[in-house]
């Protein structure tokens, strides 16, 4: 087993440290699988520079360097055949940073499609904006768009959609099919389109790449905010370092006014990160896909097997999507926290009745934990 393996098999624990993920259940015999932080290190390459820049000794204000802007330019151009200006870029120190300062952008209502990431449905809140939610549909083959409910939801008022692709929590990457619908849609009805594409290194299809919402074709780009980061592909949200692409000068003009006074700069090793993580880390993450296919796997197959429990085809990200309906638990969250396993309640995604489990951990890990899911489901 090379080294690279090796870690991905015995990466530190994370017990007694300054884990929020492990620290919910410190005092319990509850294993966390919960919020979509993986149990791996980060990249050779990544752990190399960061013990560079902190040999350096001095950690002042901090800005982009035109090494970290062209490790994301090519980067974005050698996976996704997008071709993006410098200036397109705004960085920020998180995501969720990123939908907050979209809501506030804009003066119109909101709307989202749930199942979603909680901060979809609390930016517009916080950024007194109305929202406005139709539900995805849950098919055999997999999670879809209801176009007829998309429609019904905008308003005359709307002026923001915020889209996630790949979608968290059900999994899925969306096509060009569905991409260039719901471009047409914003196009109709006027909306800026802002797409959370945090998860689009984590495609598990092989041989299909992601493909950005911006690049579909110029207008869609001038309607789009695009929201990335390295974090959740290489392990780094502690080191809060995100960016969006936003082509269109004026609509980028108010995202920045948006962020005056109240949004931080990002933190420098988070820069030295983000360069390292995407210029020097493909073979990490190459076996970091490999292990998540494998895992993804084991969790179909164990659910599979289990009465009263279903999911459908992850696509993308480390999080499966569970459907604990059948079981007619009162509290699906606290059933399965008393067997062991801590998982994400559905009600924070608008969806009761569903639970999210994170597979973004060790075979150790996740053979206990399947052992637990089973144990849990049987109790129901």
């Amino acid at each position: 087993m090379n080294g690279l393996s090796e870690a991905f098999a015995h990466p530190p624990s994370r017990r007694g440290s300054d884990s929020i993920k492990w620290a919910r259940y410190a005092a319990r015999d509850v294993l966390p699988l919960w919020v979509a932080d993986m149990d791996f290190s980060a990249p050779p390459a990544v752990l190399a520079a960061l013990q560079e820049r902190i040999g350096h000794g001095i950690f002042g204000y901090g800005e982009a360097t035109p090494q970290v802007y062209a490790a994301v330019l090519d980067h974005l151009r050698a996976e996704y055949a997008w071709e993006v200006d410098a200036d397109w870029l705004v960085w920020l120190p998180g995501l969720v940073t990123g939908l907050n300062v979209a809501c506030r952008s804009v003066s119109g209502r909101v709307l989202t499609a749930t199942p979603i990431y909680p901060p979809f449905l609390s930016a517009p809140r916080l950024s007194g904006r109305s929202l406005d939610t139709c539900s995805l549909v849950c098919a055999e083959q997999g999670w879809q768009w209801d176009w007829a409910a998309l429609e019904a939801s905008v308003r005359v008022e709307s002026e923001l959609f915020l889209l996630c692709h790949p979608h968290n929590p059900v999994g899925r990457a969306w096509q060009r099919e569905e991409l260039e619908r719901l471009a047409d849609f914003a196009e109709r009805h006027d909306l800026i389109v802002c797409s959370d594409e945090i998860h689009c290194g984590l495609i598990l299809e092989e041989a299909r790449p992601h493909l950005p919402f911006a690049s579909l074709s110029p207008a869609a780009a001038q309607r789009s905010i695009t929201l990335m980061a390295p974090s959740k592909t290489y392990n780094l949200p502690g080191l809060a370092c995100a960016f969006a692409v936003i082509p269109d000068a004026g609509l980028r003009r108010r995202f920045t006014a948006a962020m005056a006074g109240i949004v931080p700069h990002v933190n420098v090793l988070g820069y030295v990160a983000c360069a390292a993580a995407y210029r020097d880390s493909a073979d990490w993450h190459r076996q970091l896909l490999a292990v998540l296919r494998k895992n993804r796997a084991r969790v179909e197959n164990a659910v599979a097997a289990l009465p009263g429990i279903c999911m459908t085809p992850v696509e993308a990200t480390y999080l499966a999507w569970l459907d604990v309906r059948a079981l007619g638990l009162a509290d699906p969250l606290r059933h399965f926290e008393a067997h062991g396993l801590g998982l994400s309640d559905g009600r924070d995604f608008a969806a009761p009745g569903w639970l999210r489990l994170n597979f973004g951990c060790t075979e150790n890990t996740l053979d206990e934990a399947l052992r637990r899911l089973k144990q849990a489901v049987c109790a129901a």
